[in-house]
């Protein structure tokens, strides 16, 4: 040093200086040059999803993402200048620091994400409208055949703003002002939501099973979150596929062959387990062999580079789904773009976020996308309407998704296939799988205080539909006794519209026709001439008083239940008087009077009193009047 220090001062001046303005114009290029590359290989994908020994999973599934082309941090940081993101840059320092000391926990997430507008709508214009999309998903049910399934829909994407008459479909939450409130790090419970209209206008809805005050927006106001993309697409660029989906993927791309018994249910569950390490998932994986030689000994013979391909893919997606020394996988980083497997929409559009005046964020599956429609092997698929004209009033209630089950009735023939209402047999719009074979976890269309809004006026009892205590067969008139206006138990006047046949949906009886535990006697006489008097004789105070529980019963309803047991014109007697039986199950019938006694018939009693007279009346006519005397003896021809 001192002998470049000894040269330089043996310079003349103006060479001198000319040499350290030289030097210390090399350093500071060197400086910017080195502190250019060293900036740019920091924000390199490589070095963030490499260096740090916490991020092989995320980087994994960066690379197989739409967004492999994005540098990490034009989403991290935030596509500003370079003034703006050194700064930003520089608090993550913390992050290095507990890299380096191992003081963090697994699984790890994302705490400082840059807000959407500021990076994704950098790129994707917001005010761009999408047309519907047509979508095709297929799955395979785990049985032994992998029977596949097809599911078509057409998703409501739109977007675009209000001015041009536009802004609805699922990206009408980027043009309209949507707020939420959620005390979940991974905003999967959001108890509260605001949405302010155009106009100012503001709506809150809280969760009715949380049980908020109705202020509750105002104590969190300075926690609100405006809503953004990332709210739904959480997993846009760093997506952990579930077993079941990957599975699905693999056997509809044909990367596995399908003829493999049980391939899907036996790779669903070894992608499920968890695992101490990779190489103990990756060994449990590759046991798939031995299983398939010992239980399909004959089609393993057959296929056995199929099966063994079908492992090398299993393996592949469990590495690229399932990291255990970091303690993730598909279930620790939820994915919101949907409401299978996490709440994703239903968050919001879960039935049971209600406004105080009782407007509900709508759960209607056509907002979003059409009704899905299934179609199983061997089928045509379906003709899809993107526009379904003449929608009901009733539909545009925003409980309707809620209500439908209970407002079924024949005016939806008029536009639906009804049949098998609430079946999975995908033989009408009624029995979609996609809808009633799906047990929707995070919706809350049962939660007690929707029913109460939205549940007709329950049948009287228990608060229950009320079980049937008598026999139902073909013949079963539910109407006779159960009219809304005047029947023996009137219906409630919310089933006024309610066909006959959706009766039995709800209303299951207890003993089956014929049962002997409640048997309803045959009439044990003919009814010629008197198919409207049964009440004559079995009153409340006829000689043969029918059960105190038939008080109130009109005669034309008796005949719903009690069948003839003797046709009219048979008899087993012609000389007896009528009985209600023989004592091995005949009946008798009346014996008609004499043609010479016209002009008598007030005075049967006279001669035909049970305890005395010219001839007496058998003994269980005891008691009977004349006028119920002429209801079974007629004169003769």
């Amino acid at each position: 040093m001192s002998r470049i220090t000894s040269w330089l001062f043996s310079l003349r001046r103006p060479v001198r200086w000319a040499v350290i303005i030289a030097v210390m114009i090399f350093l500071i290029l060197a400086a910017i040059t080195i502190s250019a590359t060293t900036w740019e290989y920091t924000n390199s994908p490589a070095f963030c999803g490499t260096t740090c020994h916490a991020m092989p999973p995320e980087y994994t599934a960066y690379q197989i993402s739409p967004h492999a082309r994005v540098a990490c941090v034009d989403c991290h940081l935030g596509q500003d200048t370079v003034l703006l993101t050194v700064p930003r840059k520089a608090k993550e320092l913390s992050h290095v620091v507990n890299a380096l000391t191992k003081s963090y926990e697994p699984p790890i997430y994302v705490k400082n994400l840059r807000p959407a507008r500021d990076t994704c709508e950098r790129c994707h214009n917001p005010e761009k409208f999408s047309f519907d999309t047509f979508v095709e998903i297929k799955r395979f049910a785990e049985d032994e055949a992998n029977t596949p399934t097809r599911t078509y829909l057409i998703v409501k994407t739109g977007g675009g703003t209000r001015r041009e008459g536009l802004g609805r479909g699922i990206h009408w939450h980027i043009e309209n002002e949507v707020w939420f409130y959620s005390d979940d790090p991974l905003k999967q419970t959001i108890p509260y939501v605001r949405e302010v209209g155009p106009e100012g206008r503001v709506i809150e809805y809280f969760d009715v099973e949380a049980g908020l005050p109705p202020d509750f927006g105002q104590q969190v106001e300075d926690r609100l979150h405006l809503m953004d993309c990332i709210d739904c697409h959480t997993r846009i660029s760093h997506l952990f596929r579930s077993p079941s989906d990957a599975m699905d993927d693999a056997l509809a791309r044909r990367q596995i062959d399908n003829r493999i018994p049980r391939i899907k249910q036996r790779g669903v569950q070894v992608l499920s387990q968890k695992y101490n390490s990779t190489e103990e998932g990756l060994q449990a994986i590759e046991a798939l062999d031995d299983w398939y030689r010992e239980n399909y000994p004959d089609f393993y013979a057959e296929n056995q580079a199929a099966v063994k391909n079908a492992i090398k893919v299993i393996e592949e997606i469990f590495t690229v789904t399932v990291f255990p020394n970091l303690g993730i996988g598909w279930q620790t980083h939820p994915n919101n773009a949907g409401h299978r497997e996490f709440p994703g929409c239903f968050r919001c559009h879960d039935g049971k976020h209600t406004s105080p005046a009782g407007k509900t964020i709508r759960l209607e599956c056509n907002i979003c996308h059409s009704i899905p429609e299934v179609v199983e092997p061997g089928k045509a698929a379906p003709v899809l309407s993107i526009d379904k004209p003449g929608e009901p009033e009733s539909h545009q209630d925003s409980n309707w998704l809620a209500r439908h089950r209970y407002q079924f009735d024949e005016t939806c023939v008029a536009c639906h296939d009804v049949s098998n209402p609430g079946g999975t047999d995908n033989t009408s719009f009624c029995s979609n799988s996609a809808c009633h074979a799906i047990k929707w976890k995070y919706v809350g269309l049962d939660a007690p205080a929707i029913r109460a809004m939205v549940e007709p006026p329950p049948v009287p009892g228990n608060g229950q539909p009320q079980p049937v205590p008598h026999p139902i067969g073909p013949r079963t008139d539910c109407n006779v006794c159960h009219d809304a206006t005047d029947g023996v138990r009137p219906f409630p006047a919310d089933h006024t519209s309610y066909e006959q046949t959706l009766c039995t949906q709800c209303h299951q009886p207890t003993l089956v026709e014929g049962s002997e535990a409640a048997p309803i006697p045959p009439i044990s006489h003919t009814l010629e001439g008197r198919r409207d008097q049964c009440l004559v004789c079995h009153g409340e105070h006829g000689f043969k008083p029918y059960p105190a529980d038939h008080i109130g019963r009109m005669a034309n309803t008796c005949l719903s239940c009690h069948e003839e047991g003797v046709a009219p014109g048979d008899s087993t007697s012609s000389t007896e008087p009528a009985t209600e039986g023989t004592g091995e199950g005949e009946a008798k019938t009346a014996p008609p009077t004499p043609a010479d006694h016209v002009g008598r018939e007030g005075l049967c009693l006279g001669c035909h009193q049970p305890d005395g007279g010219v001839q007496p009346a058998p003994a269980d006519h005891a008691g009977r009047e004349v006028d119920v005397c002429l209801s079974c003896h007629v004169p003769a021809e």
